[in-house]
């Protein structure tokens, strides 16, 4: 049963890159749109995260108890270590989410729609940044159970180089993937080439950032050329990722933009593959060579046998639901599109 547990959380932090990464990087590509650009922008982002905008955080949820209750030790090491980056990401969500509900549904539109639109913007980019400085952190070996001192013990454990280039390659992933799936929520030619312009850009934002990353790593003795080239999975997982954006990029040129979302999602799947499956099941990984591991970590077998089918239960009601608001929404988008006359159909 433990390794049904380890599935779901590797399906649920998934599904929340995925899903709610999409969902912050909508205000990303909004924060550096021009400013003639950004009312058109705004409504497709809208239109692209709405399906999913009241299921995201339910991911991030389930990965929590999930680490709560099968992985206790891991679970207070990460509160412990981590806790000021954690908090931060919290506030941000919150107030996202916030500043999102009050941008588009308050009663009064005044000032403060202003003030709520630049609350909305950068929690939208720090909140994924802060989430890859804590997997930065996770496997890093910066976390120091020995130090002395309030530094080295909560500060130094996720401000280093190597996790701000982390947190950095984790929005502008946030940004493409939003860019990605708002390819099809446009309506007209106008709407298409500046979409796939933006798509674009964070593409190359993605490259650049995942350069830095390996660069930061090597100067702070992160073998993390190793943990992706060396072994088969992590070759195969890299040339998957390289052969779905080449994909995205033929799509995009020739306009049969059906399988954009899903490459995405599978480009992104490959990239959390060729990081971390070196060194899994250790978790985190310390500074004085120890590890937290997934299989050795765990709570009592009877808790992660009712954890396991806790989650094999929950999942025959969630998931069924999940698509069918996924389903709602796009039908609903489908008929406003039919009403709207598009210049060139998206197909």
């Amino acid at each position: 049963m433990i390794y049904v547990v380890i599935g779901f959380l590797w399906l649920s932090i998934c599904l929340y890159v995925i899903l709610g990464g999409a969902d912050f990087g909508a205000g990303i590509v909004e924060l550096f749109t021009k400013d003639k650009n950004r009312p058109k922008t705004q409504t497709i982002m809208y239109e692209s995260i709405a399906p999913v905008w009241e299921a995201n955080h339910m991911w991030l949820i389930i990965a929590i108890v999930i680490l709560f209750v099968g992985f206790p030790e891991v679970y207070t090491t990460l509160s412990t270590y981590l806790h000021i980056p954690l908090v931060l990401m919290l506030i941000g969500i919150i107030a996202r989410g916030t500043a999102f509900t009050f941008r588009h549904y308050d009663a009064v539109k005044d000032e403060w729609q202003s003030v709520y639109t630049q609350i909305f913007y950068f929690s939208s980019l720090l909140t994924p940044f802060f989430l890859g400085l804590i997997a930065a952190a996770t496997i890093s070996r910066s976390i120091n159970p020995n130090a002395d001192n309030f530094l080295d013990l909560y500060i130094f454990s996720w401000l280093n180089w190597f996790g701000v280039a982390v947190g950095l390659f984790t929005a502008s992933i946030c940004a493409y993937l939003a860019s990605i799936f708002a390819l099809r929520e446009t309506i007209d030619r106008m709407e298409l080439s500046l979409m796939i312009k933006k798509s674009k850009q964070t593409m190359i934002f993605v490259v650049i950032t995942g350069i830095l990353v390996f660069f930061t790593a090597y100067i702070s003795d992160i073998p993390l050329v190793m943990w992706v080239f060396s072994k088969p999975l992590g070759i195969m997982a890299t040339f998957f990722a390289t052969i779905s954006l080449g994909l995205i990029l033929r799509a995009m040129h020739i306009r049969k933009l059906l399988p954009v979302r899903a490459l995405a999602g599978f480009q992104v799947i490959m990239i959390l593959v060729a990081a971390t499956y070196q060194h899994n099941p250790n978790i985190i990984l310390f500074s004085n060579g120890q590890h937290l591991s997934l299989l050795e970590h765990i709570a009592a077998p009877k808790t992660i046998s009712a954890l396991g089918w806790a989650l094999i239960l929950g999942s025959v009601f969630i998931l069924p639901f999940l698509f069918y608001l996924m389903f709602s929404f796009s039908k609903q988008r489908r008929q406003l599109k039919e009403t709207a006359k598009p210049e060139t159909p998206i197909k």
